[in-house]
């Protein structure tokens, strides 16, 4: 079963040349897969990193040689690996007619799951008996010159769009910087609102409902999501202020979009038809119907990378599909790395 194009008129091509900077800990796996599937579909290029890199020089800003194939000037149609961004060595590995897009994600919540995800990897993390006692005295634990891993403890999301997430938080400082990200970026989606994120992505792409179809990746088992009191909340909130004022901005202007662009019923009969897509092919492809424990993934090629103290969900796929359907349902479930 495909779904109709969102696009305003079906003549439009789906646009091919795409940037999307992939933040952590906001859903980004789940939209690294989506844009890899499209790109194996339409058989386009993708900026992958050199050698046996899985970032694009992550934490160090982007260079332009970070990308295998860089040095011959080649121009890729996706570009979507973890790096932090930097416009002019970018754009030359990205054609000039690149659409710019990234996700953001409660900084609260982003917060707590990069204390779980990179608790053994970070300084700022290591000591601290749990997020709790971060919050309740961060500068005990962090030292900003301490090493650039210590960029995943405070304004994580800042830092990835290449700004310096110890700066004051001053409003003409804030606001400047929020300009300039809407400069480069088209888009901004947010990852508490998945299924609507996919709906405007989609229409604003000329694409398909299919083409955005997808199974959540990356995603801890609800024991290790850690529950914060609305103290530690509001400290989060106090300590990452630069992803916070970011986040508020560009919820604001998703859904203004999404009101100019799509309205009210429109947008719940495409989440509607989303979401029923996605129950169909998880009746199709997952086992159980339901993701699992890492421990239960019986085939090692889909078993995700395990970090910290998450333990990160995979899938075990149904027995006997046919070859097309397995090569589908593969894809659809296939972590970062392996793919």
């Amino acid at each position: 079963m495909s779904f109709p194009s969102l696009a305003r008129g079906t003549a439009k091509s789906p646009v091919t040349n795409i940037m999307f900077l992939k933040t952590h800990k906001t859903a980004s796996s789940t939209v690294f897969n989506v844009l890899l599937r499209f790109a194996e579909k339409h058989n386009l290029s993708v900026a992958l990193p050199e050698g046996e890199h899985f970032h694009l020089g992550y934490p160090w800003l982007f260079l332009a040689r970070y990308v295998e194939g860089s040095e011959q000037q080649r121009r890729f149609n996706i570009m979507c690996n973890h790096l932090r961004f930097n416009p002019p060595e970018v754009q030359k590995v990205m054609p000039e007619d690149t659409f710019y897009f990234s996700i953001l994600r409660n900084p609260v919540f982003q917060l707590e799951s990069s204390f779980i995800y990179y608790k053994s990897y970070v300084p700022a993390f290591q000591a601290a008996r749990n997020l709790s006692a971060f919050l309740a005295s961060p500068w005990t634990y962090y030292n900003r010159s301490a090493s650039l891993n210590n960029a995943y403890a405070r304004n994580n999301m800042w830092f990835d769009f290449g700004f310096d997430n110890n700066a004051w938080p001053e409003d003409g400082y804030v606001r400047a910087r929020i300009a300039a990200v809407e400069r480069h970026f088209q888009l901004v989606l947010i990852a508490e609102y998945f299924d609507e994120s996919m709906v405007l992505l989609s229409h604003v792409l000329h694409w398909t409902l299919d083409d955005v179809a997808y199974f959540k990746l990356n995603s801890r088992s609800q024991s290790s999501v850690t529950s914060l009191t609305p103290q530690d909340q509001e400290r989060a909130k106090r300590w990452c202020a630069l992803d916070w004022h970011l986040y508020q901005y560009f919820n604001r202007t998703f859904w203004a979009r999404i009101h100019t662009e799509l309205g009210p019923r429109r947008l719940r009969n495409q989440v509607a038809l989303l979401q029923e897509r996605r129950h169909q092919l998880t009746d199709l492809c997952v086992q159980d119907g339901a993701p699992k424990k890492q421990s239960q993934i019986k085939d090692l090629q889909l078993k995700p990378y395990q970090s910290g103290e998450a333990d990160i969900l995979g899938y075990n796929l149904r027995l006997g599909l046919d070859n097309a359907t397995l090569q589908l349902c593969q894809r659809m479930v296939m972590p970062e790395l392996q793919y």
